[in-house]
């Protein structure tokens, strides 16, 4: 039996949630034992720290906190929910994983990629997703869907600067990394939703 966990990545914008949900459906279905989860958050614990992350009256918290508090609410949610859910022989879809602290706290915030990565090691305990897929969209076409939102979170607001470098950072991360799988989401929600399908049936049958 193949067990695979399968993150999905990308800028604020990128559509990656509503792919997420289609490729979940699609296997759910199907037929497929499936599950799809989120984070921040994801189960109880995590979603309350997630609240505390992304509330904008908390403009004051520390960008370590803020790296420190994300790492947390991973924690939680592997031991208490993905790591369950694999050993089940369950297929396992998460919209984002520990790339996006990478991204936006080691590079967005500037804290730094190598200690984020190594707060994230010691949270997961070097459980990473075996495939990854990068939903890449152009940075202005992604600012502009999250400026349309009626509410932002804190982290949206964090600006374009800001985005500019989450969007750079991605781009280190995914350089010679064969985990990962750049998806142009410039396309409609099925041609992007059908190719990472495709991908992903094509390691369950390997």
């Amino acid at each position: 039996m193949i067990v695979l966990f399968v993150s999905f990545e990308g800028i604020d914008g990128s559509g990656k949630s509503t792919i997420t949900q289609y490729v979940y459906h699609y296997f759910l279905n199907k037929g497929t034992h499936v599950m799809m989860t989120r984070e921040p958050g994801g189960n109880m614990i995590a979603e309350k720290i997630r609240a505390i992350i992304l509330d904008p009256v908390n403009d004051m918290m520390d960008d370590r906190t803020e790296a420190l508090l994300y790492a947390a609410s991973r924690r939680q949610h592997l031991v208490e929910k993905i790591l369950p859910a694999l050993d089940k022989g369950t297929l396992v879809l998460c919209d984002r994983f520990v790339d996006s602290s990478i991204a936006y706290q080691g590079y967005g915030r500037q804290i730094g990629p190598k200690e984020i990565l190594e707060i994230n090691l010691f949270a997961i305990e070097n459980h990473m997703p075996d495939i990854t897929f990068f939903l890449d969209v152009d940075l202005e076409i992604g600012l502009s869907r999250v400026e349309d939102r009626a509410e932002k979170d804190r982290l949206e607001t964090s600006g374009d600067s800001f985005f500019k470098r989450v969007y750079d950072g991605y781009q280190e991360i995914i350089k010679d990394n064969p985990r990962f799988v750049i998806v142009d989401a410039s396309r409609s929600i099925e041609a992007i939703g059908q190719e990472i399908i495709e991908k992903i049936e094509a390691r369950l049958n390997t």
